[in-house]
């Protein structure tokens, strides 16, 4: 059996009539720009979070940017985040002018470590940007603790989390702000790019949407500087009807994680991913760690399995941070990890007998290995 590693077709396929009609909605009107349905998506979102503003932005990556500029940072600025995220985080905190300052992830998970923030902050230091990687909650009691103390702002990245809680609290509502990403394949995915804001504070909400307007409240007066960074919406009328089935989504990656979790179990030379007590995780990507990943992933392949990498270059080692001088072995659980990792299957409607026939393949490899 053939196992894709994601399978949005499938997804989407019931959807479709209604999104469609949506969509024919849309163009006979031309609201392509601005439409109701934008707002619609974002009080829809702001009610399902469980806070009072949410702004739709062009991208995830200009979430978190925007939320930066909004929030004043930028030259002379540092902004805490971690090595084994995805490029646009620390993309977003250069745009904006701020220098970034890598540290290392846990040791029992793959989120932010909270004692390396600690031991980073310095006087520059404005803010931490905890990523919920993963889909599993990061450890944000301790780092808000750290940011109390330090008079630092939290704006965290739940680009791979939407839907997942930390004691009882969605996460994207514990700091000041929430940046999320539509790409795609994230939990809540548009049909192309998206992303949105969200947030308790009513005057970061507007900056923010000013920011992604050219700076504007009225259309031709100009109060900031801003860009071009609106939600389509095309995109706002399709995001709102997939709102609609992301918790019965999100219950899927948890049932399909639950069956990893068992079958996987036995394995003692796979390490599974673990998630912080009292949280619940909505399994945007299912990551195991093994030292010859690239070995398995090989032999996955070849029985028709997909696999992913995230992230196989941590961030403190791209060509691009090559002036910041950090060597290797300056995060070594980020670097181990990043060495390690390998995304199995992952998606809504994933099937049991396709979850079954991953495990098969891997007990198969390490049969081979002659460690199973």
């Amino acid at each position: 059996m053939d196992v894709p590693f994601v399978d949005l077709k499938r997804q989407y396929a019931p959807l479709l009539p209604e999104i469609k009609g949506t969509m024919d909605s849309i163009i006979e009107r031309c609201a392509f720009i601005n439409g109701p349905e934008v707002r619609e998506f974002e009080q829809k979102m702001a009610k399902w979070l469980g806070v009072p503003w949410v702004c739709g932005v062009s991208n995830g990556t200009h979430a978190l940017y925007l939320t930066l500029k909004a929030l004043g940072i930028g030259k002379g600025d540092e902004v805490i985040t971690v090595a084994n995220t995805a490029f646009p985080t620390s993309e977003a905190i250069n745009s904006s002018g701020a220098d970034v300052v890598f540290v290392d992830i846990s040791q029992d998970y793959f989120s932010i470590d909270p004692e390396a923030v600690r031991s980073a902050v310095t006087a520059r230091t404005r803010a931490v940007i905890p990523v919920h990687l993963y889909g599993i909650p990061a450890e944000m009691e301790a780092i808000t603790e750290i940011a109390e103390k330090h008079d630092l702002l939290i704006v965290e990245d739940v680009a791979q989390a939407m839907g997942a809680r930390y004691k009882g609290k969605k996460v994207g509502t514990i700091g000041v702000a929430g940046c999320f990403s539509f790409f795609p394949s994230k939990n809540l995915g548009a049909f192309g790019d998206g992303g949105a804001v969200a947030s308790a504070d009513k005057e970061l909400a507007r900056r923010v949407r000013m920011l992604s307007n050219h700076g504007r409240e009225e259309k031709y007066t100009h109060l900031l500087l801003g860009t071009n960074s609106r939600l389509d919406t095309l995109k706002a009328g399709q995001l709102s009807i997939c709102l609609d089935h992301l918790d019965e989504w999100n219950q899927e990656r948890r049932q399909a994680a639950a069956l990893y979790e068992e079958l996987l179990g036995p394995f003692e030379e796979i390490r599974t991913p673990a998630v912080p007590e009292g949280c619940e995780a909505v399994w945007h990507l299912y990551v195991i760690r093994y030292e010859k990943r690239d070995d398995l992933a090989a032999f996955l392949r070849q029985k028709g399995i997909r696999t992913g990498l995230h992230y196989p270059l941590p961030l403190h080692k791209q060509p691009a941070y090559a002036d910041l001088g950090l060597k290797e072995g300056s995060l070594p659980r980020a670097e181990k990890a990043c060495r390690e990792v390998l995304s199995l299957p992952m998606f809504p409607k994933i099937t049991p007998a396709e979850i079954e026939t991953v495990a098969k393949g891997i007990g198969e490899f390490l049969s081979h290995q002659g460690k199973a």
